[in-house]
């Protein structure tokens, strides 16, 4: 199978397109810069909104595995822009080059709380989230389940392992985000990322079908400040009690249904396995 991968040059796309490659895919790969390209890929330099581009890119592939997204910035048009309206130019590409699969990685950040359980792919999401990453990713994927393409999309925890600084770069954040110590943080680490854009990219009549992704042992923002020895520091000592225990859970047994089982259950194993 000739996969075209966006984002490859990223913390996920970079971690993903060898294991890609290892399992004998062949993959080509959309960049800025031809010098960060993954080794043993074909480059096409361009962009997302360069439609000249996206011709080559998109040209005699399979399938997309759509990675390339922008967050944590202020910069609010520009992950609209990026988010949106560049999952959706390259969607309209690989229609019109008779694409057969569109991977699509969103986020677990379109959930909102008070389920009151772990949150399913079915849920009522929060589309007027002032969190333009949330909301841009929530329009993206109502508008890729509108058009004509076999579109299967992945809703990731956070992201981290194989020496991504991902965990390193939020521990200076947590007091700013003022949540609760006992708040539990769902979690995935890149080879289940990585297992879970195959299934998807393998399994057959999944057509419009939405996945959450993540581990089995969701981590308080305690547990994983004290790991690094930062929790004193980020938490006061008296907080009251947690109001909403599944705030950022989500059900994986979607997924499970169709093979899914984490690679890494959980922190402590990745941990245990100095796979970090």
């Amino acid at each position: 199978m000739k996969i075209l991968v966006t984002g490859a040059t990223g913390k996920v796309g970079s971690r993903l397109v060898p294991r890609l490659i290892a399992k004998g895919y062949t993959v080509r790969v959309l960049v800025r810069d031809a010098a960060k390209a993954p080794a043993n890929t074909e480059v096409i330099v361009g962009d997302l909104f360069d439609a000249a581009t996206l011709v080559p890119a998109v040209s005699g592939v399979d399938a997309v595995v759509h990675l390339a997204a922008l967050f944590r910035t202020t910069d609010n048009d520009s992950i609209v822009k990026t988010n949106h309206d560049g999952a959706i130019a390259l969607a309209d590409a690989a229609i019109a080059a008779g694409v057969k699969r569109f991977v699509f990685t969103s986020t677990s950040n379109v959930y909102s709380s008070g389920y009151g359980h772990p949150a399913k792919e079915d849920e009522v999401l929060n589309s007027n989230d002032p969190r333009a990453y949330s909301s841009s990713k929530i329009a993206a994927e109502e508008e890729l389940l509108k058009k004509e393409l076999d579109v299967r999309i992945l809703r990731l925890a956070f992201v981290y392992g194989d020496k991504d600084p991902h965990i390193e770069e939020i521990l200076p954040l947590l007091k700013k985000w003022n949540r609760h110590s006992g708040w539990r943080m769902q979690m995935v680490h890149h080879l289940d990322v990585a297992q879970g854009i195959q299934i998807l990219l393998q399994t057959d009549g999944l057509n419009g079908q939405i996945y959450n992704i993540a581990d089995d042992a969701p981590i308080s923002l305690y547990e994983l400040a004290d790991a690094f020895g930062k929790a004193t520091e980020t938490f006061d000592a008296e907080q009251g009690p947690l109001t909403d225990p599944f705030e950022g859970i989500t059900d994986i047994s979607k997924l499970r249904k169709i093979g899914y089982r984490p690679l890494v259950p959980s922190y402590y194993v990745a941990r245990d396995l100095d796979i970090l």
